[in-house]
């Protein structure tokens, strides 16, 4: 009975290391592959020289469809599917979404390539909503893979990558133009390549058996997203999570059981945890500023390179979009790599940070409109753009402290959907050709003139957060400080005449 017993004991031991081995080298793998999947993805040396292309003689479209009739299709598709793929990404878990942002993104490229015709370009802008919609199952897939300790790393070397696609590919786009090695038509083909091999990585993904919302472990802990945590607490912190379980076995694994919820008491659930998110003041107002200042970036970004054109046509001039986006890229990545350095008491001098930089970014901005300076508007994006990426920072890392993963990913979906909801109403009264269908000039005026608004009702609010700190501290140092000298007991005789 003992030799049984301890052959019992030694197959359980075998079996338990065997699953601890696949937790840990769990993953790598799928990481790996996301990452490659990412970098492919982005890697698209066209997009900096969108304009260009469909102005040019292979699309023959004036500025005026393209930007008050092509564009504004991107912006109410995506508001449209956006609630309902973000529902439909944690349902599949995952990975279906990603293969189908793939998918979308190769049809995309393909219609951008061999349709004509202004509602060829709008469908077209209707399939690439949805690649941008579907972009939320890129970074939870890996969510739902990673045990607690490694989301931090994963998380890293997704954006990372991603950037390095982005970059890579205007540097490429750069110089595929600038030497005239390609035409327009042979990069796209090239594009479809570069996607092609993202889609076939995206099909060896493995399939996450939870997910955030609908598909939960039953002995899941709410814990803190380790976004959240300062790097010298990180370690005691995932110490804690670690030891739930018993054993050095991780609480959270992908072998515990997984209940899966219905729909209704998911968006209970989410609606109950938008309300107590909210009702935080201090997030409150970091998602007003993001919300905001993403709606203006986006609509920024999305129509610069009209601006570029009207400054500088391309048919007179060597355009250098791609050189242009790539600088500010890698200078935005470097503002944000050095946030996470800096020793600033963002509680107290966040705010008015938000003011003072969302000014420079509308001086930047006004800078852009009124210059007949190319490389001073190509200037004044980079600056704009760095500090965008800075203060975005600022704001999620502001934002995470003290949610769990479930909660961040509600709240920047939520920040993001603001920010698409104000992108549409402006879209559709300034740009629309239906609504004002202003000119490209007029339309950066107002962009400058938002951030302007923006900056001040953050800077008064600011200083009004500093003053009510600093008053809130002398409240309590004068509490503190001892008696006076006179009003103290020096001696024992002076006691006893008090008391007579």
């Amino acid at each position: 009975m003992k030799l049984c017993g301890d052959t019992g004991d030694y197959l359980f031991g075998s079996v338990r290391l065997e699953a601890l081995k696949r937790r840990r080298a769990g993953w790598g793998y799928p990481t790996t592959l996301l990452c490659i999947y990412g970098f492919f993805s982005t890697v698209k040396p066209i997009e900096p020289f969108l304009i260009p292309y469909l102005t040019g003689p292979d699309k023959n479209l004036t500025v005026e469809k393209v930007t008050n009739e092509i564009f504004p299709v991107w912006t109410y598709s995506y508001l449209a599917v956006l609630v309902p793929v973000f529902l439909l990404t944690d349902w599949l878990r995952y990975k279906p979404v990603v293969v189908f942002q793939c998918i979308n993104l190769f049809v995309t490229t393909a219609m951008l390539l061999w349709l004509q015709g202004v509602a060829a370009m709008q469908a077209m802008q209707f399939a690439y909503a949805v690649v941008t919609a579907s972009e939320v199952a890129y970074f939870s897939y890996i969510y739902s893979i990673a045990e607690l300790k490694h989301y931090r790393k994963a998380t890293s070397y997704c954006r990372s990558v991603q950037l390095l696609g982005y970059t890579m590919g205007s540097v490429l786009g750069q110089l595929l133009v600038s030497f005239n090695l390609m035409s327009y038509n042979n990069i796209l083909v090239l594009t479809l390549v570069l996607i092609s091999i993202a889609l076939v990585t995206s099909l060896f993904l493995p399939m996450p058996q939870r997910s955030m919302f609908f598909h939960r472990s039953q002995d899941r802990h709410e814990t803190g997203n380790v976004e959240e945590q300062d790097a010298q607490e990180l370690p005691e912190a995932l110490g804690r999570e670690d030891m739930c379980a018993g054993d050095g076995e991780m609480a959270e694994s992908p072998e515990e059981p997984v209940r899966t919820r219905s729909c209704s008491q998911v968006l209970i659930q989410l609606w109950r945890d938008f309300l107590q998110c909210y009702s935080t003041r201090e997030l409150l107002y970091w998602s007003v500023w993001w919300a905001l200042a993403t709606c203006g970036y986006n609509q920024t970004v999305n129509y610069v390179q009209v601006l570029w054109q009207h400054v500088e046509p391309s048919q007179n001039f060597t355009v250098y979009n791609g050189g242009v986006e790539a600088v500010s890229n890698l200078f935005g990545a470097a503002t944000a790599y050095g946030i996470g350095f800096t020793q600033v008491d963002w509680a107290q001098w966040g705010e008015l940070a938000l003011g003072s930089f969302s000014g420079l970014g509308a001086a930047a901005l006004f800078t852009m409109t009124f210059t007949a300076n190319i490389w001073a508007c190509y200037a004044g994006y980079i600056v704009f753009k760095c500090l965008y990426i800075l203060l975005i920072t600022i704001a999620m890392f502001q934002v995470a402290t003290d949610l769990s993963m479930e909660r961040y990913a509600l709240i920047f979906g939520a920040n993001n959907f603001g920010a698409l909801v104000l992108q549409t109403i402006i879209t559709s009264v300034v740009v629309d050709g239906r609504g004002l269908g202003l000119g490209i000039i007029p339309q950066f005026i107002i962009y400058g003139s938002y951030f302007s608004a923006i900056a001040v009702i953050f800077f008064l609010r600011g200083v009004y957060t500093i003053m009510r700190v600093r008053q809130s501290h002398r409240d309590s140092t004068a509490a503190e400080e001892p008696p006076s000298l006179k009003d103290s007991d020096t001696c024992p005789e002076q006691r006893l005449s008090r008391r007579n």
